[in-house]
C-alpha cells in the first residue's frame, strides 16, 4: 500500500459541540493528544489506523508520531468556531510542538549569526557544542567553528540532542547577524532583527534554550543583569535565574532545563540512602556523600593548579596561589559607593549590606537576634543547639565553628604562625602569644605607646 497525499488538519470544533461534550464529561485536554492530531492528518484514511499501521503506511509521519509521543495538545490548541461551520485546512505554521519550536529556533539563530556554542566548560577548556572537540581558549573554538565543517547540519545535531536537557551555551563577544553582518548588542536584538529584518521563522513563548555568556576574562558577567562571578560555575548557576524555563512546584526555583530541575528535585526534595553521621545531611548516591565528607569534614584538598602539582581546599585559595606563584591577575570588585574594593563579590556583599544599608535582613528564629549574612546565623545558632558537627581527623576532637577546627589543625601540622618579637618562640594560636608576652614579656608591654 502506497503513502496517500497528506494534508496538514486539526479537528476542529463548533463552540456548542464543546460545550456538549463537555457536559457529557468528555474532555478535550486528552481527547486531542499529540498522536491523534498526527494521526488526523491521515483525513481520508476511515478509521484513523493504530500506530503500529501507521509505521507500514507512511514511515516519514511514523517518525514524526515518535517525536509527538506524550505531547498533549491543550485546549488552547483547538480552534473553536462561534458558528457551527467547520474547517478542516489549517497553515501547518499555526501548530508546532515545543521540542519542534526548540529545533527551529535555535537552528535559526545558530546558522544566521556568528555566536560560538559550546557545550560547557572545564578545568581543560571549552567543549564544541557540534563536534564534542576540547579547546583550550574560546578564541581556537571560535576559529574552529569558523574555518571547520562541524556546523553543517545544525538542524541534525539539535535534533538529535534531548529536549528535555537542550540547552546552548554562546560566546556573545562581537555579535553580529551573519546575513548583513549588521552588529547586535544582545540577544533579544538579535532575534528581534532576524524576525523584522530578515522574516526569519523564531516561536515565540517557548522559553529560551541559547544562553550567552562572554568568556576570555579572569571574571564571568552575566550578560542579562550585569552581576559578577568568580567562577564559570557560578555565573552558569546564576543564568537559572533568568531562564525559568521550568520551575519547582516545591521551592520555585527555577531551571532552565527540565532535566536540570530534575536533578534538583532529587538532591534538594528527595530523601537518599546515604546520611552523613557528623552533620545529619542525606544524599542520595554514594559518591556525593563521599564527596560531602571529603570537603566539609576531612578538607581535602580537591582544586588542582593547572600550572603546577599544588593542591587547594577552595577556588578562592587556589586563584591566590595562581596570583602569587603564576603572576595572573587578580580579582577585585569595587563598591560603587565608597569605591572599596574586594578580593571576593559575596565580601563586597557583605561591605555594602553593613556599610551603606544596615541591612540586618537574617533573622534567628530561636531569639531577636538580627544579622547581616546566613554565615553569623549559622555561627549564632551554635548557642542555641551546641551542635560540634566539625572533626579533627587525627585526634577526633569536635568543634563548632569551621574556622576553630582550622586553628586546633595547626597544632598538628606544627604551623606556629605567631611568633613573639622579643624571644622568637613561635605559637599556634594568637591567644597563646599574648599570654606568653603577659607571662614573660611584662617590661616590653608596660613601655609599649598607649
Amino acid at each position: 500500500m502506497y503513502p496517500r497525499k497528506i494534508v496538514w488538519v486539526v479537528r476542529t470544533f463548533t463552540r456548542s459541540t464543546l460545550e456538549t461534550e463537555y457536559n457529557k464529561g468528555i474532555c478535550h485536554e486528552d481527547y486531542v493528544s499529540g498522536e491523534l492530531e498526527l494521526l488526523s492528518r491521515h483525513n481520508d484514511l476511515k478509521p484513523l489506523p493504530s500506530r503500529e499501521s501507521l509505521k507500514y503506511i507512511c514511515k516519514k509521519y511514523y517518525k514524526e508520531l515518535e517525536l509527538l509521543k506524550g505531547q498533549i495538545i491543550t485546549a488552547k490548541s483547538i480552534k473553536i468556531d462561534n458558528t457551527d461551520s467547520v474547517s478542516n485546512r489549517i497553515d501547518p505554521q499555526s501548530f508546532v510542538t515545543e521540542k519542534l519550536a526548540h529545533i527551529n529556533n535555535v537552528t535559526t539563530i545558530l546558522e544566521n549569526c556568528n555566536l560560538t556554542a559550546f557545550k560547557t566548560k572545564r578545568r581543560y577548556g571549552y567543549i564544541c557544542f557540534y563536534c564534542s572537540r576540547k579547546f583550550d581558549k574560546i578564541e581556537l573554538l571560535a576559529d574552529h567553528q569558523v574555518e571547520g565543517r562541524c556546523k553543517d547540519g545544525i538542524k541534525s545535531i539539535i535534533s538529535k540532542h534531548p529536549s528535555d536537557s537542550l540547552a546552548v551555551y554562546v560566546h556573545v563577544a562581537d555579535m553580529k547577524c551573519s546575513i548583513c553582518d549588521k552588529k547586535l548588542p544582545n540577544m533579544n536584538e538579535l532575534k528581534h532583527h532576524l524576525m523584522a529584518t530578515h522574516k526569519k521563522k523564531i516561536y515565540t513563548g517557548y522559553g529560551d534554550r541559547i544562553i550567552p555568556f562572554e568568556l576570555g576574562k579572569n571574571k564571568y558577567d552575566c550578560q542579562i543583569c550585569g552581576s559578577s562571578y568568580e567562577t564559570f560555575g557560578a555565573v552558569e548557576r546564576h543564568m537559572n535565574v533568568h531562564y525559568r524555563n521550568y520551575i519547582c512546584d516545591q521551592c520555585g526555583v527555577g531551571f532552565v532545563t527540565k532535566n536540570r530541575l530534575r536533578v534538583h528535585i532529587r538532591s534538594a526534595h528527595v530523601t537518599g540512602s546515604y546520611p552523613c553521621d557528623v552533620c545529619d545531611k542525606i544524599f542520595q548516591a554514594q559518591h556525593k556523600y563521599k564527596n560531602h565528607v571529603d570537603v566539609t569534614h576531612r578538607m581535602v584538598k580537591k582544586n588542582k593548579c593547572p600550572k603546577c602539582p599544588e593542591r587547594f581546599a577552595d577556588y578562592f585559595h587556589r586563584h591566590k596561589h595562581m596570583v602569587d606563584a603564576h603572576g595572573e591577575t587578580p580579582l577585585r570588585y569595587k563598591c560603587n559607593v565608597c569605591e572599596a574594593l574586594f578580593k571576593r563579590r559575596y565580601a563586597l556583599s557583605c561591605h555594602t549590606k553593613r556599610r551603606h544599608l544596615d541591612m540586618r535582613d537574617v533573622n534567628c528564629d530561636v531569639c531577636p537576634y538580627k544579622c547581616y549574612t546566613i554565615t553569623e546565623l549559622k555561627a549564632h545558632m551554635i548557642k542555641h543547639n551546641g551542635q560540634r558537627t566539625y572533626e579533627c581527623n587525627v585526634c577526633k576532637k569536635s568543634y563548632a565553628r569551621k574556622k576553630t577546627l582550622k586553628e586546633h589543625m595547626r597544632i598538628h601540622n606544627n604551623d606556629r604562625r605567631y611568633v613573639c618579637a622579643v624571644c622568637g618562640q613561635g605559637f599556634v594560636q594568637n591567644c597563646s602569644l599574648k599570654g606568653h608576652m603577659k607571662t614573660h614579656h611584662t617590661e616590653y608591654l608596660n613601655n609599649l605607646p598607649r
